[in-house]
């Protein structure tokens, strides 16, 4: 698997593990009963903590694509066999 496969690969699975991570552990300023600043919505978060969430969300990628690149690189499987599906 060349280079530009796997940054292309880890970046669908980097994508995704974002959108399952965001919102774990959010809560709204309508749920911690504090007025949003400047009239904004009630349901954004209060603190979303970004920095965390995208560190958090690499190092689960990083987890969940290990596999997947050891098994190609092995050659235990091959990105051929993902063409008919």
């Amino acid at each position: 698997m060349d280079l530009a496969t796997t940054f292309a690969t880890y970046s669908i699975v980097w994508w995704v593990v974002l959108f399952t991570v965001l919102p774990m552990g959010v809560q709204s300023h309508a749920e911690a009963g504090v007025k949003t600043p400047g009239g904004g919505d009630p349901a954004s978060p209060v603190n979303p903590r970004l920095g965390r969430k995208f560190i958090t969300t690499t190092w689960v990628s990083a987890l969940i694509y290990a596999p997947f690149w050891i098994a190609v690189e092995f050659h235990w499987i091959s990105l051929g066999m993902f063409r008919d599906l």
